[in-house]
């Protein structure tokens, strides 16, 4: 990492004393690390939680779910806690507070208490990592052009390290679940966190309060947080108890509800979370949409193909992780190459390009059958499901912040990691009572359980598909054509390839 940001001490831009920026950015990079490896060992694990805790197949969704959708409700009020509290304060606490709950998550005696140390992990890594970037971003200044170089390579380093997190956590998930069972992928996090933590007071910069202390809209995080949460409760639970009944349109009308006071609260408040007055830029409204619809078509095939390896296959957890590497890989290769095509043929059609081949991945995959080939069923369908997922993913990244101030820079990334966040979380619910619905479908007309287990899974990622497609649709109308867009310089080309592609992985949204 010293050749890509130098060792040398930098004044910190709040005072105190002299900053090691290489050991800052070895320090922030191997957190941004291991959030990033969390989830992809979490995911490999699912099929272990239903022998290990007694989890209801419909049920497993929520393991991914209460985590992403406690972070894309509580992102935004990280980042102005964060401003508000103090950088590191804040980057420390939410450290601590996620290594707390993963040790009790490895505790769990039953799929509830699992379900809720996962919702609390969300709420604190939507508090490490904005503090996190932040607190990377201080040192290594760019007030000289060398110095804005120095922060490119770090934050070429940042990406990278959280990219390559997202492939390790799947072979690595597998070994620790193989090896010491499920509790294992949720102890991994605890020493080095803590480690982490404990460290930072010797490394980093304070991140010191900044601006004025007005307050922060604690009122409009909780409204738009239990809304959404309520709607894929809703989504989730109406397969067991019915989509007419009292209990899913009373507990849809709240959420319905919780999310218009958010939009009233956002109206009225001197300190919005979200000031409405930015969805007015139809780029941003654009990029925001299309953002939400691919990833809910994306994120759940990586949720289905890891129960298909398992669940029907019959792979090990360890097999099943180095099986699914190739996705991560493609996702990042195609990320890294995109700026070039935006370049070229401007983010619209590249956004356009991107989701119809990973449509066309996710309709290949969806073919899965019972007895099928990894090859010819995963691994090519793999390849082109991230190949256009990476392609669209960067395209839309710099749709959705072009044309921000430097004020609005943190606002405009921070809604479009929500909405991505957020349409994960709601995609996952949607495709999974979609599976479990088709699977209860074919058990009852004779098929056997691998039949019935592919089938159901197949059905949700044709869905999935269909949602790309929808996606890909939505760019047409929603985003100008590229004489249009506002002008975009390669540096803002090159962040979006170094620093947000990696959120697409198999991973809660730390990155």
């Amino acid at each position: 990492m010293s050749a890509a940001a130098p060792t040398a001490a930098a004044a910190p831009p709040h005072g105190g004393r002299a900053i090691n920026r290489g050991a800052a950015l070895a320090l922030l990079a191997v957190t941004q690390f291991v959030l990033i490896l969390d989830a992809g060992i979490v995911g490999v694990a699912l099929p272990s939680l239903v022998k290990g805790l007694g989890f209801q197949q419909a049920d497993l969704s929520w393991v991914t779910n209460a985590y992403t959708l406690m972070f894309g409700g509580f992102l935004l009020l990280g980042g102005r806690l964060a401003d508000f509290l103090g950088r590191r304060r804040m980057f420390m606490g939410g450290l601590i507070l996620f290594s707390v709950a993963s040790l009790a998550g490895s505790l769990s005696p039953d799929p509830g208490f699992l379900i809720g140390a996962r919702a609390v992990q969300g709420f604190a890594a939507a508090v490490v990592s904005p503090a996190a970037l932040s607190l990377l971003l201080i040192s290594f200044p760019d007030a000289t052009d060398e110095e804005k170089a120095e922060r490119n390579k770090a934050l070429g380093v940042w990406g990278a390290v959280a990219g390559a997190g997202g492939a390790v956590g799947l072979i690595l998930g597998g070994m620790l679940t193989d090896w010491f069972g499920w509790q294992a992928c949720f102890w991994v996090n605890v020493p080095i966190g803590v480690a982490a933590a404990l460290l930072a007071p010797r490394i980093l910069p304070v991140g010191a309060p900044s601006g004025e202390r007005n307050g922060f809209d604690l009122a409009g995080a909780f409204t738009v947080t239990a809304g959404l949460a309520g709607i894929v409760f809703v989504l989730v639970n109406a397969q067991k108890v019915g989509w007419t009944s009292p209990e899913t349109l009373g507990l849809g009308a709240v959420g319905v509800l919780l999310l218009v006071a958010f939009v009233v609260i956002e109206s009225r408040t001197k300190q919005p979370l979200v000031p409405l007055s930015i969805f007015r830029r139809p780029v941003l409204r654009g990029a925001n949409v299309a953002s939400m619809l691919q990833v809910m078509g994306l994120m759940p095939a990586f949720f289905f193909m890891t129960l298909y390896t398992q669940q029907v296959l019959g792979y090990s957890p360890l097999k099943s992780g180095l099986s699914l590497v190739p996705i991560a890989v493609s996702i990042m290769i195609a990320a890294t190459a995109a700026g070039q095509l935006v370049a070229r043929l401007g983010i619209k059609a590249t956004t356009i390009a991107g989701m119809v081949v990973m449509a066309a991945g996710l309709l290949w995959v969806s073919g899965m059958p019972a007895n099928g080939s990894y090859v010819t069923d995963l691994l090519l369908p793999q390849i082109v499901i991230g190949l256009g997922g990476g392609m669209a993913w960067v395209a839309l990244t710099v749709a959705g912040t072009a044309g921000a101030s430097e004020a609005e820079s943190g606002l405009a990334s921070g809604l479009l990691n929500t909405a991505q966040q957020i349409g994960g979380a709601l995609g996952l619910a949607v495709l999974a009572a979609v599976a479990s619905a088709r699977t209860t479908h074919l058990f009852g007309t004779g098929d056997n359980p691998a039949q019935a287990l592919s089938g159901g899974f197949g059905t949700a990622l044709l869905v999935g598909a269909g949602l790309g497609v929808l996606a890909a649709i939505a760019t047409v109308f929603l985003l100008p054509g590229k004489n249009a867009m506002p002008v975009v310089d390669e540096h803002a080309i090159e962040l979006a390839e170094e620093t947000d592609h990696v959120a697409i992985l198999p991973v809660h949204a730390d990155a």
